[in-house]
């Protein structure tokens, strides 16, 4: 079942997709698996998926479509035994043209399954901090003030879900974690305000594709409480500089003591390092070799020059792995 199914993505256990269908938001979005995926799954017809892609010369590309798949929406009720969930691996939950009574009823859904752990993850800040902020004083009036209306009227799903039985007591909701992909240090400076500005119990960055170095103000990155970083995979994968995943990496741990999941280098693996290795011009790429070899500086640049300079060879997600200097890193949240 596409609505809800086991995943190979290593911090997470199954996605959920109530929604469907997006559209480019910025570059890390250049080769959205989820986008190439929904093409294929509309091609089969499944109700939902229809229209949210069009097929061009270069693949399948989003339309800005949101499918709704009612079927699905319930399925977390459904399921008993406790399990991380990776809301909308195939959309976006805060895109622009997601309705607020969809969002509504996705997060009815989450405070009633007190039992299990939702991640939600947006590159549409933005909204996901007036959408929270917005919630945040709906409670506090039924809670506080004993005024149930403001949440009746905005969040009707969500007002049925706190009255529940089984509904939350708690605030911040505790088993919804709140991220924003962040792929370069312009979207880290948009982004990161956003996130930190947004009410919510576990806050994490997902910095997958990573196509530059990012560098984080130490007492900003303290408060986030995860930090997920990943090189590109698949066909027209962007390398990703060893020094960028090394930089994070220390960020969390020296600066700020941040959980640090590293999740992948992408297709692409350092072969050799000119800081560090010995000297060897056999390695140059040939005419027509820059598909699978290419030198890359710590700055982003191609060619032989630049600080950190590493030849990186296309070898596939398999054969590059997930060991950073030697170690998995599988660091979680304190309550994850």
């Amino acid at each position: 079942m596409i609505a809800m199914a086991e995943t190979k993505i290593e911090w997470t256990e199954r996605t959920w997709n109530p929604i469907v269908g997006c559209s480019l938001e910025s570059p890390g979005c250049k080769h959205c698996y989820a986008m190439k995926m929904a093409g294929r799954l509309e091609a089969m017809g499944l109700p939902a998926y229809q229209g949210t892609t069009q097929k061009t010369a270069k693949g399948f590309v989003w339309t800005g479509k949101i499918g709704v798949n009612d079927h699905a929406m319930l399925e977390p009720l459904r399921r008993k035994t406790p399990t991380t969930w990776f809301v909308n691996s195939m959309s976006d939950l805060f895109h622009p043209d997601v309705p607020d009574e969809i969002i509504d009823q996705i997060f009815a859904v989450a405070m009633l399954c007190s039992r299990h752990t939702f991640q939600m993850l947006t590159k549409r800040s933005e909204r996901m901090r007036h959408w929270m902020q917005r919630l945040e004083a709906a409670v506090i009036a039924w809670f506080v003030r004993g005024d149930p209306e403001l949440l009746n009227d905005s969040f009707p799903h969500c007002a049925g879900s706190i009255a529940h039985p089984a509904g939350p007591r708690d605030w911040p909701l505790p088993n919804i974690w709140l991220g924003v992909s962040i792929e370069d240090q312009k979207r880290a400076d948009e982004r990161l305000p956003d996130l930190l500005a947004t009410p919510a119990a576990v806050r994490w960055l997902s910095c997958e594709p990573l196509l530059e170095e990012v560098l984080f103000d130490p007492c900003d990155l303290a408060r986030v409480d995860w930090v997920v970083v990943g090189g590109e995979s698949g066909p027209g994968a962007r390398p990703m500089h060893p020094e960028w995943a090394r930089s994070l990496r220390d960020q969390c741990a020296i600066a700020a003591g941040v959980p640090f999941f590293f999740k992948q280098w992408g297709n692409w693996s350092s072969i050799y390092d000119r800081d560090n290795d010995d000297p060897d011009w056999r390695r140059v790429p040939k005419p027509g070799d820059w598909d699978k070899k290419r030198w890359l500086n710590r700055a982003g640049g191609q060619g032989f020059h630049g600080d950190n300079l590493h030849m990186l060879q296309n070898v596939g997600k398999k054969a590059a792995g997930r060991l950073l200097d030697g170690i998995i890193h599988d660091e979680r949240p304190a309550n994850g």
